[in-house]
Order: structure tokens, then sequence, then C-alpha cells
């Protein structure tokens, strides 16, 4: 995710030595993403501090997911000539949030000129993200375990993940095709390949200044503002009917703003390269959506 423009560019501001702040937010959010994953192989971190080593495969993974994201955003925001900062990294305690972080941004300093610009900042984050993601879900569900539920009893308790139609290509092309009452025990590094997916999706919702909002105004211009209402409908409706998170986000796009500011150059139009860019982007916004990402059954 990245923050759009506040001031001219100037060469000079580019970053010559990483800032404390970015430091600091990064060790925190090591520190809360390996607590989290400690707490989900059931350590309890303040009666066995010594064991926040079994967070590991959990944390680096989406740490690395998420680096990539963002430094996708960034390279492209470099290359266009902008003042970019670097990655923020957002820490949240592993309690209520599962995964222990909130993701990462980058704050663009200067104007995006033109749609192609534009274009390639705002689909560089989201594709760089799904290339490191695939793999490392491959890896982590190479590592899972399959439970055979019980003929009498199917239902599994707690925490059940939403499969999106990536995820389950994925699921088939590492695992095979597997009977219903054959659950995945998904290895940290799977569900961090999971978060990444679910990640990325979020990105791409076509509204406002999210990732998908910006590809959204470089393809289809002015329209792209009745394209994010028709999605903020579609938002709440999926809450009401599936996860309520989606009001959730309902709310916070929604307070973001539907309309995605012009270029200065607005005229200029995308090539086709870029254009096949956003309809690559389009199809990966598809295949990671799932109507009900969390359902808890008990």
């Amino acid at each position: 995710m990245e923050q759009l423009p506040e001031e001219p560019c100037q060469q000079d501001d580019f970053p010559h030595r990483i800032p404390r702040i970015h430091i600091i937010l990064f060790l925190a959010t090591v520190l809360t993403t390996l607590t989290a994953g400690a707490m989900q192989q059931g350590v309890i971190p303040w009666e066995a501090p010594w064991q926040l080593y079994k967070g590991l495969p959990f944390s680096l993974t989406l740490l690395l997911i998420l680096l990539c994201h963002e430094m996708g955003h960034y390279l492209m925001a470099r290359y266009h000539q902008l003042d970019v900062s670097l990655p923020y990294f957002l820490p949240a305690p592993p309690i209520p949030f599962l995964i222990g972080t909130l993701g990462a941004f980058i704050r663009i300093r200067s104007p995006i000129l033109h749609k192609p610009a534009l274009m390639d900042i705002g689909a560089s984050g989201p594709l760089s993200g799904i290339v490191i993601t695939l793999p490392l879900l491959i890896f982590g569900l190479q590592l899972s375990d399959i439970k055979i539920a019980s003929e009498v009893a199917m239902d599994v308790d707690g925490i059940i993940l939403g499969e999106p139609l990536l995820f389950k290509f994925i699921c088939w092309l590492t695992l095979g095709s597997l009977p219903d009452n054959h659950h995945i025990i998904m290895h940290p590094m799977a569900f961090a390949g999971w978060i990444g997916l679910f990640v990325t999706n979020l990105n791409l919702l076509p509204i406002g200044q999210l990732d998908g909002g910006h590809v959204s105004y470089a393809l289809f211009g002015e329209h792209s503002e009745q394209i994010a209402k028709i999605f903020f409908i579609f938002l709440i409706v999926c809450g009401l009917a599936a996860w309520y998170g989606w009001l959730l986000w309902a709310v916070i796009v929604y307070f973001m703003g539907f309309r995605h500011p012009t270029p200065l150059q607005y005229w200029i139009p995308l090539d086709h390269k870029r254009r096949n860019i956003g309809i690559l982007t389009i199809a990966v916004f598809i295949l990671t959506f799932m109507p009900a990402p969390f359902q808890v059954q008990w």
C-alpha cells in the first residue's frame, strides 16, 4: 500500500541512509509477528519467552512478502524519479490481531504525473507480492499436515480459512485432489502465504487510493469513481452475507473516498503493455478474492 503525493519531488530528499523510525518500526514488527507466530504454535509468551523462536517460520515468511510488496512500489516510484519513503512497517499486538501486524506502506511525496506511472506504481506492489507469495505458499503446503476427520464428527473446531480460486489451484498443484474429509493443517509458512494472498486482495480493491484504485483509474479514468461505489456496495453485501469484517472495510474505504486524484498530465494514455498489466492485476484480484476469509467453528 502506498500514500500519494504531498509536495513536489526533490531528488536530494531521497534517503542516503535508513531513517531511525523505519528501523524501529521494522524491529517492532519483527517482535510482534514473531510473538504471533509462536502463539499460533501454542506458546504462551509471558510463560515461556525462550520459545518465541517457534514463530520464526511465520514471521520471516510474512515479513518477506510485505517487504517485496512495498519494495515493488518503492523501486517503481524511484524509476519514475519520485520522492518516496522507504517502507513503514506497522506492528500490532498479537491479541486481537492474529498476525501481529497491520501491514506496511510507503509515502510518495511528489505528484504522479500520468496514467502510465500510476499503473506502474499501483500494480508493481501486488504483482511483486504475488510473485514471492506463490513459491512460499507451495513450500509451506508441502510442510503442512493433512488430517482425516472422523466419519462421525466431520466438523473441525477453530478458525476455518477461506479458499480463493488461486489458493485452491495451488493446493491441487501441490497436494493433489483431497477428499472432503481431509483437512489441511497449515504450516506457519503456508499460513503466512495465505495471509499474503489476502493482503494482496485487500490492496487491490478498486477504490480510492488503494493499489486497486490506482490501477482502476489508470485503466478507466473518471469511470473509476463509479466502479469504486459499486464495489463499496459489494463489500456491504459480502459483509452482511458472508463475513462481518467486510463491513469494517466498507467504513474504512468510505472515509478514504471514492474519487481518485487526477494526474497532472491526465491526457497521456496507457500503452498496450501497461493495459495488459492492468488486466493481469484485475485477474489477480479475482483469483485472490474470498467472500468469507475467516469463519469461526466450534
